[in-house]
């Protein structure tokens, strides 16, 4: 159904009986997750399709926040051999590139080794250009707009955007980004400061940091990475310090190809002291074997579904407490070629990486002078001229980042997962609105739904889930159809 429509006007009938109405189902976001849950769902019901509407707000389906960007220094951090929408042929990125010779003007995307990192919106191409055909048809409706609120009325959802429009859905699906990540708190001061960027990822955000400024980048994974390739690439020449509490970077991928390594399925660790044990003695045994921690690590993630589900909750909550900045840095790794520029410019003595935290702050005019709180050493005083936070999202605030969210808490209808990962679902991706009760109406699709499924960051694993999810509303829209063409 669209804006202003009641639900028995949406659609024309697709059966003999004239009260037959096609079953509606809205997905509000339309980055990979949101995007691969309509296109396998349009894809599976071809012959009786649902009317599917994606809210977002992009001009394309299937950018999102990770893929829309334009910069040359963005880069995908996984080889595009290993990216696809569709996970049981996980070469189809690289096929569709080599189809539309869509790398000929970017020959730094190519690596010694054979492998390829093309720029990062080249990704969110192949990904529209999937959606394309089924959004030309109509089987895939987009709905460029904002979802302002999200309301129970009677069986169905009502959607309002900013557009001035009500949608009536049967099934709603939520896709959305994580939040933008906080401010911390000693840096509040900087709220108004012209070169303070609390958020990096807004578009020209960068912009306001001159090529000499004293930078200070607090928190040092995959955007802090982007931030140091991105400045260097527009000239940025000023000295860099990188904090985050541990000191730990991103780091790269492995020196030589290698198949995932060790078992950690058959028998599952209950613990996550007993799993850190486990992944550290496979660590000593692949380096016996001549691999590197890589492979281990790509096995872990392989097999993050079977393993997060034989932890128990508390187990899981002291895994993200205490080990996810470890898991971080290892399960996510930067480009190579963003590897190279972090490289140099810690080579060349312009970027220090501390573990440390953000102290006293003091203004003189636009100069900022802050005091770092080291782990384990004692407190340093610098000088910077602009700052950029980068601390991640703020996982346990997605339920406050948008109005018709916090709606959909207040009413009952959704809350946050115990670990605060996310939105809290089932494992049929059923949100949980009481800890037990599930909303076979009311669905959780990607990096959301971590909280329940485990590894949900990774491209290949957020292709997968939207690909289950899309087979779960698809076995739900049959069973309506089959109801409404009977009577």
């Amino acid at each position: 159904m669209t804006e202003n429509d009641t639900p028995a006007r949406t659609d024309a009938p697709l059966a003999a009986n004239a009260g037959y109405r096609r079953p509606v189902v809205a997905i509000i976001g339309g980055g990979v997750s949101g995007a691969g849950v309509a296109y396998h769902l349009a894809l599976g019901l071809a012959e009786t399709p649902p009317a599917i509407i994606v809210f977002e707000p992009r001009r394309e389906i299937g950018r999102g926040l990770a893929y829309d960007t334009l910069d040359p220094a963005h880069r995908i951090n996984v080889p595009a051999a290993r990216m696809s929408l569709l996970p049981d042929h996980p070469e189809d990125f690289l096929e569709w590139i080599e189809r539309n010779d869509a790398v000929a003007d970017d020959p730094a995307a190519h690596r010694p080794d054979g492998s390829l990192f093309p720029q990062r919106h080249l990704f969110g191409a192949y990904v529209a250009a999937a959606l394309l055909p089924f959004v030309q048809s109509g089987a895939v409706r987009h709905r460029r707009a904002l979802v302002t609120g999200v309301t129970r009325d009677g069986r169905l959802w009502r959607i309002s955007d900013s557009q001035g429009g009500q949608t009536f859905a049967d099934f709603l699906v939520v896709s959305t980004s994580h939040p933008s990540p906080l401010t911390p708190r000693n840096l509040a001061v900087l709220e108004d400061h012209p070169r303070f960027v609390a958020d990096s990822t807004v578009p020209a955000s960068l912009d306001v940091i001159g090529k000499d400024d004293r930078l200070l980048i607090v928190g040092n994974g995959l955007t802090a990475a982007d931030i140091v390739a991105s400045l260097a690439r527009n000239g940025h020449r000023g000295p860099i310090t990188s904090i985050s509490r541990r000191g730990l970077r991103s780091r790269g991928h492995a020196p030589f190809p290698q198949d995932p390594f060790g078992e950690f399925e058959e028998a599952p660790a209950h613990s996550a002291t007993l799993l850190l044990r486990k992944i550290r003695q496979t660590i000593a045994d692949a380096s016996n074997a001549g691999l590197t921690w890589h492979a281990v690590i790509d096995q872990v993630r392989g097999h993050g579904h079977a393993i997060w589900q034989n932890l128990p909750v508390s187990e899981r909550q002291r895994l993200v407490r205490h080990l996810r900045p470890f898991w971080d840095v290892h399960r996510f790794r930067i480009a190579p070629q963003v590897e190279d520029v972090l490289n140099e410019a810690v080579d060349d003595g312009r970027m220090e990486v501390l573990a440390a935290s953000v102290g006293q702050v003091r203004l003189e005019g636009d100069t900022i002078h802050v005091s770092l709180r080291r782990r384990h050493a004692a407190p340093v005083d610098r000088t910077f001229d602009a700052v950029v936070v980068t601390t991640g999202p703020a996982h346990g605030g997605i339920l406050d980042s948008q109005p018709w969210l916090t709606s959909l808490r207040d009413s009952g209808h959704l809350q946050l997962d115990p670990t605060g990962l996310g939105i809290a679902c089932n494992e049929r991706s059923e949100a949980l609105a009481d800890g037990t009760s599930a909303d076979p109406s009311l669905l959780i699709a990607g990096p959301l739904a971590r909280g329940t499924f485990g590894e949900l960051m990774g491209l290949p694993q957020i292709t997968e889930h939207a690909a289950f999810v899309a087979g779960e509303l698809a076995a739900k829209v049959k069973a309506v159809s089959r109801v409404r063409s009977s009577s």
